[in-house]
């Protein structure tokens, strides 16, 4: 694997008079241990590992080839050529398994992409893993053989056995899960302007920060947004399960992701897996919430370096890794929301509770997120509680449903607007000049955005983010132009920028 793509390994098979077995081409550990696996394997199910001289070599040579995938193509490879199997056509099909002592075929990472190329470079099908199988069947036009046990490829490729290829309707599929979500809206009660805030925020992909007190309902919030974002595209989603397969987080029953993606780490995470990285680069939270909402709760708690590392990924929209031999890319276009307090002991504005924190230990703890991170944030929300007459009311709030059809208008908008650029679908992607032809002022709104940028003491970014999300409101509005009550309302949500926070 190269970031989400897959490469090709052929490998190559030579017995010969002598002792001892030999794989070249670069294997890293797991790779050179799956010979002892095989041999298990091969006795179980009563055939004979040849006592010969056995070189295995994996072709091209210069790629390091790690994991245990190659266990199976390895084993066939020796069986075929000890002639307990005829090699006729063992080369028209892909083979990938990692084998237990008995013959038992496990399960492996990156069937999705695997499949894809498959197909691309022209392969009849693939033998793989049952547990597997439903994955790889997303690619129509394969012949996908789903297996338990090692016997059963041997049987195969004896012409013994026929394995009915595993079919998914890929539509079917795809349809029959989409926005299922277990949550709504309507169980938030209150809140109506955050809900404004998420509203926008989904309609024109912005990423948010909600500051609020403890228990004032900014996790429920979030966890919530995802049910009124637009519903995936088969190419999205394509897409998203490439990345999931990739990192081996897609469950065996899962053929396809129908719904976006919702990742939300712990605070104690590591720079390298929330951007991705490693020696073995493996992509990380940021990619795995690709076309989807990553939610970083308690934002102050995380460690600096952690943050600064997503600056970059955040106006980029995907993550280059690289490593001295080899440079990966993995897409990381998501809609941040983060979440936190306004103080270490969380009860700063707090109409009802007192603050026990001194203003220098306000600012210090706010001064944990950068001032570079909050500008590529383009709608700050102060939440404050629920009062009690809002929580025991019996009113049924709007739900998530209702609100997901004006988004999916607005982003009908956008949509058409961006037809001609591939890499822009919402306005928060826009670029500087698509924002000047498209985020246009008159002299009265020119004029408001002045004074609130001196206010605020705004930065140029700040300024393109206002208009983006000015822009958003005009089409959730239906309207061709930005008014001004629309900058008004974009602006108000930049009120918490830093010199505003701690008064």
């Amino acid at each position: 694997m190269y970031g989400i793509e897959a490469s090709i390994i052929t490998v190559e098979v030579n017995i010969t008079a002598g002792l001892h077995s030999y794989i070249v081409g670069l294997p890293d550990n797991a790779v050179k241990e799956s010979l002892r696996r095989i041999e298990s394997a091969i006795a179980a199910i009563g055939l004979r590992m040849p006592r010969q001289k056995i070189v295995i070599n994996l072709a091209p040579a210069d790629i390091r080839k790690e994991g245990s995938s190659y266990d199976l193509s390895i084993a066939i490879g020796i069986l075929s050529s000890s002639r307990q199997i005829e090699p006729d056509i063992i080369g028209e099909y892909i083979l990938l398994g990692e084998l237990s002592l008995d013959g038992t075929i496990q399960s492996v990472k990156g069937v999705l992409p695997i499949a894809v190329q498959a197909k691309k470079e022209g392969y009849k099908g693939i033998v793989l893993p049952r547990t597997n199988a439903r994955e790889a069947a997303v690619v129509s036009g394969l012949h996908i053989v789903g297996v338990d046990r090692l016997e059963q490829v041997v049987a195969f490729f004896r012409d013994q056995s026929t394995i009915e290829s595993t079919v998914v309707d890929v539509e079917e599929e795809f349809l029959c899960k989409i926005n299922t979500y277990d949550i709504d809206f309507a169980d938030v009660k209150g809140q109506e302007n955050i809900k404004r805030a998420l509203e926008i925020a989904a309609a024109g992909g912005h990423n948010v920060i909600l500051i609020g007190p403890p228990g004032a309902g900014k996790t429920m919030l979030a966890k919530r947004l995802p049910t009124i974002l637009p519903p995936l595209s088969l190419e999205e989603s394509l897409e998203t399960t490439k990345i999931h397969s990739v990192a081996g987080q897609l469950h065996s029953s899962e053929s396809l992701l129908s719904i976006r993606p919702f990742r939300a780490p712990h605070h104690t995470i590591s720079d390298v897996a929330l951007v991705g990285g490693g020696s073995n680069p493996q992509p990380g939270e940021i990619s795995l919430a690709h076309n989807g909402v990553l939610f970083l709760d308690e934002l102050p708690e995380f460690k600096r370096t952690v943050l600064e590392v997503m600056r970059q990924p955040l106006e980029s929209r995907y993550i280059t890794i690289s490593r001295a031999k080899f440079t990966v890319d993995y897409p990381a276009s998501f809609v941040l929301i983060a979440a936190m307090n306004p103080c270490p002991c969380g009860y700063y504005n707090h109409p009802d509770k007192d603050c026990v924190c001194g203003s220098a230990a306000v600012q210090r703890y706010l001064s944990k997120v950068s001032g570079p991170l909050l500008d590529r944030i383009d709608l700050h929300v102060e939440v404050t509680p629920v009062e009690f007459k809002e929580l025991s009311s019996s009113r049924t709030a709007e739900r998530s449903e209702d609100i997901r059809a004006r988004v999916i208008q607005a982003r009908r908008i956008q949509e058409k607007r961006f037809a001609q650029d591939d890499h822009v679908h919402c306005n928060a992607q826009m670029g500087s000049k698509s924002l000047r032809e498209i985020c246009q002022i008159d002299d009265t709104g020119r004029n408001l955005l002045k004074v609130a940028m001196e206010r605020l003491h705004l930065s140029a970014r700040a300024y393109d983010r206002i208009l983006k999300v000015a822009r958003t409101i005009a089409d959730m509005d239906g309207s061709e132009y930005i008014q001004n009550q629309h900058l008004a309302e974009a602006i108000q949500f930049r009120s918490l920028d830093r010199e505003n926070w701690a008064g």
